[in-house]
């Protein structure tokens, strides 16, 4: 929490508003669609957006729309996590050409034009992480060389790691081979690769046509010059060279491609544009994906594991883009019709196994890897209203359940103090430490996890603070059956009862913690949430008794106040004899 600079919670929807995105499915004749596939889109939905359930996003249907509510996010953030089909494609490169101009640098190796994307980040010094870096900086290599470009630059201009491989501890530095070609380890990046990139932008003309200082393509020249168009669908290859990727409205975003033809698509950032072979490996394939960072590295990665079939198609992918001539030795790893990322293949990459990289942060590599995850939409949508709805509840619903929180905890606290005394600051101080643990809890959850505290996870916390005090009142009672009648020491009375005891609070505690499991995984929106809360809660209640309590209450027994019965201490003679049964009672015997 101190590290982050974190130190308040996140609230959730009702407590501090958010995004409401309603999608309209798109279908032909503009029919309905049938409602199991549209329980399928609420479900794919729901599980991108809450998929831990403690998000307080809701996601529900409203005849054939979908209404979507986002806690504490913008517009653009929400249309981006539920919007997009997440139809991802795994496509060989069979051509591709530059659709902006370089910028006019030291050396003649392309790099990033325009604003750069945010995967690339200029760095001033040398590093063996990913990053892509101005051509200014000094290089071992003379600058004549074109093949020399950043320490490496993919064919987008991004910051790329290979970034489709398998999964590797850490980069290597890329060397020379016998021929002069720069190669690379299996972290490392192709840099040949971006020095014919930008041979390639020379020769081919692009959409737009900006003054470099280069020598102008004769007006005769052939579109494709320089493209090895062998195996090209000659359609493929005209779109190819009508698309303009420089223009945002055509890069085809949201485009659901034919996996079974050939296709032509821009990069994310408008870059590049690519002929794309047959997918050969689609989402499908995909059995698991989780964002990591990869090791030795701070770089973001989505790490994919693929399914039997998925994996041996994968292998055979990556086996013949290997032995191909460049482009060809790239694969493109295309989401919604737009290509992410296309690294060059360094080598055959069986086992089932991939890592995406591309410039990601945690919360887009999380994205990524959730909608890869979760699926992809069975069903094209459109927008037909993206709000920005405040609070339903406000901050007055918020103080009303904190003031309903801290009364309940006064009154605990009263009981404790006029029932057990001495006990009584035992339970005080139980619980402060109990409630300081459960807020660092929760905060630390909202800034790494999406928590979000919502009424009904404020319902949840303010339950538990009788469950906790439930696991003080089994403790104390034990200690005091041990010393009645004098038969032992508060010493010897604290340890045995304290066996018993925690047999009693461990079962209790038990049985709440499989209710709140339950409720979790059967129930969602609030519910879940609250459940959630309930078990997080039981989960810290043992925490305090077993690491807390009772080792200060053992410490306690050491002082001659509550050893010789002090009457403030509750641990007197009146308090704990039996005159009922008996007719006398007995002073405790001091360790």
């Amino acid at each position: 929490m101190f590290l982050q600079k974190a130190f308040t919670p996140k609230l959730g929807l009702d407590l501090a508003g958010g995004t409401t995105v309603t999608l309209s499915p798109v279908t032909q004749n503009n029919a309905s669609p049938p409602e199991e596939i549209l329980d399928r889109a609420v479900n794919i939905i729901r599980d991108r957006v809450n998929g831990t359930g403690i998000s307080d996003a809701e996601v529900a249907k409203s005849g054939d729309n979908i209404i979507i509510s986002i806690p504490g996010v913008g517009q653009n953030e929400a249309i981006k996590l539920v919007a997009t089909t997440a139809e991802l494609r795994f496509r060989q490169v069979l051509a591709v050409a530059a659709t902006q101009a370089p910028q006019n640098l030291a050396t003649n190796a392309p790099t990033p034009s325009g604003s750069p994307s945010g995967s690339a980040s200029p760095s001033a010094g040398t590093s063996t992480s990913p990053t892509a870096q101005p051509s200014k900086q000094p290089s071992t290599k003379p600058s004549t060389q074109q093949s020399i470009t950043t320490p490496s630059a993919s064919p987008t201009g991004k910051a790329l790691s290979s970034a489709l491989t398998a999964p590797t501890p850490a980069a290597s530095t890329p060397a020379q081979d016998g021929n002069g070609k720069q190669q690379t380890g299996q972290d490392g990046k192709n840099q040949e690769q971006g020095g014919k990139k930008g041979q390639e932008a020379k020769a081919s003309p692009t959409a737009k046509a900006t003054p470099s200082g280069q020598p102008s393509t004769p007006p005769a020249q052939e579109p494709n010059a320089g493209i090895d168009t062998t195996g090209i669908d000659p359609a493929v290859l005209q779109q190819f060279n009508k698309l303009d990727c420089s223009n945002p409205a055509n890069r085809g975003q949201g485009v659901q491609d034919d996996p079974k033809k050939q296709y032509a698509a821009c990069e994310t950032d408008g870059s590049y544009k690519y002929v794309l072979d047959v997918a050969k490996v689609v989402g499908t394939d995909i059995d698991t994906a989780s964002a990591g960072v990869r090791q030795g590295t701070t770089e973001w990665v989505v790490q994919l594991d693929f399914k039997s079939k998925g994996a041996g198609e994968w292998g055979k992918l990556t086996t013949a883009a290997y032995n191909s001539p460049e482009p060809r030795n790239m694969v493109a790893v295309v989401l919604d019709g737009v290509v992410i990322t296309a690294p060059v293949i360094q080598g055959p990459i069986p086992g089932g196994r991939a890592e995406i990289t591309g410039g990601f942060d945690q919360v887009s590599a999380t994205n990524l890897a959730d909608q890869l995850k979760y699926g992809a939409l069975p069903l094209k949508f459109n927008r037909s209203s993206v709000d920005t709805v405040s609070s339903t509840l406000g901050q007055d619903q918020l103080q009303g359940g904190l003031i309903a929180g801290i009364i309940g905890l006064g009154l605990v606290v009263l009981y404790c103090l006029l029932y057990y005394r001495g006990l009584g600051i035992v339970a005080v101080l139980s619980l402060v430490v109990a409630t300081i643990l459960t807020y660092t809890a929760v905060v630390v959850l909202g800034h790494n996890a999406g928590f979000r505290l919502s009424l009904p996870h404020i319902i949840g916390l303010v339950v538990s603070i009788g469950i906790t005090a439930d696991s003080f009142i089994v403790y104390f009672e034990r200690i005091r059956d041990e010393m009645k009648e004098g038969r032992r020491t508060l010493r010897a009375a604290v340890e045995v009862a304290w066996v018993r005891a925690r047999r009693t609070i461990l079962i209790a505690d038990a049985v709440m913690f499989i209710a709140a499991i339950v409720l979790y995984f059967l129930a969602v929106g609030g519910v879940a949430g609250f459940a959630f809360a309930m078990g997080l809660t039981t989960l810290i209640d043992i925490v305090v008794v077993f690491l807390f309590t009772k080792p200060f209450i053992a410490l306690l027994a050491k002082l001659k106040f509550f050893a010789k019965g002090h009457p403030l201490s509750g641990l007197d003679a009146e308090r704990m004899s039996d005159t009922a049964s008996t007719g006398r009672t007995t002073t405790p015997q001091e360790a």
